[in-house]
């Protein structure tokens, strides 16, 4: 399975319509309503993207919060964009000498935060972040706009500068320099395809009584239960 983010696609959507959820009511758990699944917590990920897409006024609606070790022991987090999930692991990219690639490659243990306003909904992940090898990197690197791909050659992300006009100089150089080139992929830019063990799904009530499921790995399979709110 293979759920591709397109930027341009939808650059700036204009909800259309309101998305449709569907519930199933259990009277043995509180009154608790809860979204009727299935048993495969990659799919109802795609599902639930989709169904924002529809309605979401948000720019980049892949936008989420991946959260790391650091190497002090305080977690860090930080946004990102998804770039796509693959064989059910979720792709992100970026320098692996900034911290979130220094503290990944130390410890793999990530986690990821989606929050959909449109469709009041938030997915949790926690799993771990393998590196991608080098003809994934140099993929996604060539599917980046110039721009991006000129900045991330002459910049060191997270590391500190006494004077941030000199990138802004130095990016506009490169820029007339480099017009008709390819911008080659520097060897410390790559990403990290982030296998899950746990992802929880939840969606807010008026009521308060949200509706939550959390499916954890086991071997080859998904174990759901429900949570309460």
């Amino acid at each position: 399975m293979r759920l591709r983010i397109n930027y341009q696609d939808y650059p700036y959507p204009t909800p259309t319509k309101q998305a449709k959820h569907r519930y199933r009511t259990y009277p043995l758990m509180c009154a608790f309503t809860v979204l009727l699944s299935t048993m495969n917590p990659i799919e109802k990920f795609e599902e639930w993207y989709q169904a924002e897409l529809e309605v979401s006024s948000v720019r980049i609606p892949s936008a989420c919060c991946l959260s790391s070790i650091g190497q002090d022991g305080y977690p860090n987090a930080r946004f990102v964009s998804l770039k796509e999930v693959v064989d059910g692991e979720f792709v992100i990219t970026g320098p692996l000498n900034s911290r979130k690639g220094v503290e990944l490659l130390a410890n793999p243990k990530a986690s990821l935060v989606f929050w959909w306003p449109e469709t009041g909904r938030q997915i949790r992940i926690q799993g771990t972040a393998l590196p991608l090898d080098t003809k994934r990197a140099d993929q996604y690197f060539k599917g980046r706009n110039r721009d991006s791909q000129i900045v991330s050659l002459i910049s060191q992300q997270g590391h500190e500068i006494s004077d941030p006009a000199v990138l802004t100089e130095e990016l506009q150089k490169r820029k007339s320099e480099e017009q008709s080139t390819p911008v080659r992929r520097p060897t410390e830019w790559s990403g990290f395809s982030i296998k899950p063990l746990r992802i929880e799904f939840m969606e807010f009530n008026e009521n308060r009584l949200h509706g939550r499921e959390l499916f954890s790995r086991e071997g080859d399979h998904w174990n759901r239960v429900f949570l309460q709110p």
